[in-house]
């Protein structure tokens, strides 16, 4: 008699055990299909939010390589310690670095001060304590910007323009922004012609440099910081903060812009994809970057919190599939087992009739998938509404997670800031100055996944049947019918 005759003749005549194998796989094929949807819908919002984000690679100068390659020197007691041209990194190669087409954006920013000259005088809210002495910081900030939208203070709006106009990437040397209360302090205002000297402080038994340079200001602009009410040091006072070109900065420092341009303390270059810092270093290395002095490093902070709690949502998505799969294997085999030593006698008489081994292992085979059929069709019906409740239960639980953790670490570094010797520089991603983790997800089922559990639903079928079933038929139709349980 045909197998599928008698599969069909045995799943009909009992519907108990028939009802029993569909349900079991139904629960099975919902949960492996469920965590499917959850890995595919993470997946796609990875891949947007990696889109639209992106991650910020940072180049800047490693003191202890310059030292170890011999181009700078620690310091030894008293002698301080130098560094040389070496650590210099220029404006022109940096520039050159962001006409790679894996860079969306770049900035870079150079750390300088400025002594007042002549007529300026640097904004006090509160006058020097009686008796104390000039402790070095009787300064202006002079910082030096490729451009002053990307510099956080501006990003966020806590300072905007109020006159003129800021530094931007086609800015000329000799051009400054000053702070609206330092403009109405010394009548500066845009358009005039300002001498600012050289700020950095000199070496052991040096003398200070006192060259001055003449600046155009060209834009005027409102702090959100408020006046302190106590004394601090004129150079900590963000009244007296300037932004001026790399170059502008350079001169500031003493140095000589050159051929190469101004110095730059640290560049920042906006990627589409972490993955493509390696074309970025070997862009650099073909300009004639040297990545052992200027290391570059991928800040992918702002990806990471936005695909942090789907990330991890996806991985108890698939430790779920992986767990289900398995142990619906073994219990669906020990049921076939069961089963099978139910009907010893049938297949010890189908074996004496001539009955091939191949063939009553294919009816247990046939009755099994069809179970598995059914039951995968069901599962596709209900399983987007569940991976979907699922999904979002356990991605708000994450979200929640990560925003307890963003909480505690509020008051840390930046990684992403531009730091120097006069402060810190946070330069944000034009497109993203906040990053919100991801807290839903577009489930969507598609032919592809069906397939997918529909393959896993078969292979689960085929193993738990196999296993079982070979130990059996491994019997003669004499041993079969005579031996018991």
């Amino acid at each position: 008699m045909n197998l599928f005759k008698r599969a069909w003749w045995r799943l009909s005549s009992h519907l108990g055990k028939t009802v029993m194998l569909v349900g079991l796989f139904f629960v099975i094929c919902t949960l492996v299909l469920s965590g499917f949807l959850i890995r595919s819908a993470a997946a796609r919002a990875a891949e947007e939010a990696k889109a639209s984000v992106g991650a910020v690679a940072t180049m800047q100068l490693d003191v202890n390589a310059l030292i170890g390659s011999g181009q700078g020197t620690e310091s030894n007691g008293s002698i301080p310690g130098t560094i040389g041209p070496g650590g210099d990194l220029r404006r022109g190669l940096v520039d050159r670095i962001c006409e790679s087409p894996v860079v969306k954006r770049c900035n870079y920013t150079t750390d300088s001060g400025a002594a007042p000259t002549g007529g300026s005088k640097l904004y006090r809210a509160v006058p020097r304590p009686a008796g104390t002495i000039d402790d070095g910081l009787d300064l202006f900030a002079a910082d030096g910007v490729r451009d002053q939208r990307s510099v956080a203070e501006f990003r966020n709006g806590d300072a905007k323009m109020v006159a003129g106009r800021g530094i931007g990437p086609k800015s000329r040397s000799d051009e400054v922004v000053v702070e609206q209360r330092l403009a109405q302090q010394n009548r500066w205002k845009v358009g005039d012609r300002i001498r600012l000297q050289v700020g950095r402080l000199p070496e052991i038994g040096k003398k200070r440099n006192t060259d001055r340079f003449g600046f155009t200001v060209v834009g005027v602009y409102a702090g959100g910081t408020p006046d302190s009410d106590q004394y601090v040091p004129a150079m900590m006072d963000p009244v007296n903060q300037l932004y001026v070109t790399p170059d502008g900065a350079t001169r500031l420092l003493g140095k000589k812009p050159g051929t190469g341009g101004g110095v730059v303390d640290q560049a920042t270059f906006t990627l589409a994809d972490p993955a493509h810092l390696d074309r970025l270093k070997k862009d650099a290395e073909a300009h004639g970057a040297d990545l052992d002095i200027f290391p570059m490093t991928v800040n992918d902070k702002q990806y990471k919190q936005l695909v942090g709690p789907i990330g991890r949502t996806a991985d108890f998505a698939t430790v779920t599939v992986w767990i289900v799969a398995l142990a619906g294997t073994v219990i669906l085999a020990l049921i076939i087992a069961s089963s099978l030593r139910e009907r010893r006698k049938e297949l010890g008489i189908l074996l004496s009739l001539g009955e091939k081994k191949p063939k009553l292992l294919g009816q247990h085979l046939v009755e099994v998938v069809a179970c598995a059929v059914i039951a995968v069709g069901l599962a596709s019906a209900g399983s987007q509404y569940l991976s979907e409740a699922m999904g979002g239960r356990l991605l708000a639980g994450e979200v929640s997670s990560a925003k307890d953790s963003a909480a505690n670490a509020a008051n840390g570094p930046d990684p992403s800031a531009v730091t120097g010797a006069g402060g810190a520089i946070p330069l944000v991603p034009e497109e993203e100055p906040g990053a919100e983790p991801i807290d839903s997800l577009d489930v969507r089922l598609g032919a592809a996944d069906i397939a997918r559990v529909g393959a896993t639903g078969l292979g689960i079928a085929v193993l738990a049947t196999l296993i079982p079933g070979a130990r059996v038929l491994r019997l003669n139709p004499r041993d079969i019918l005579t031996k018991g349980d």
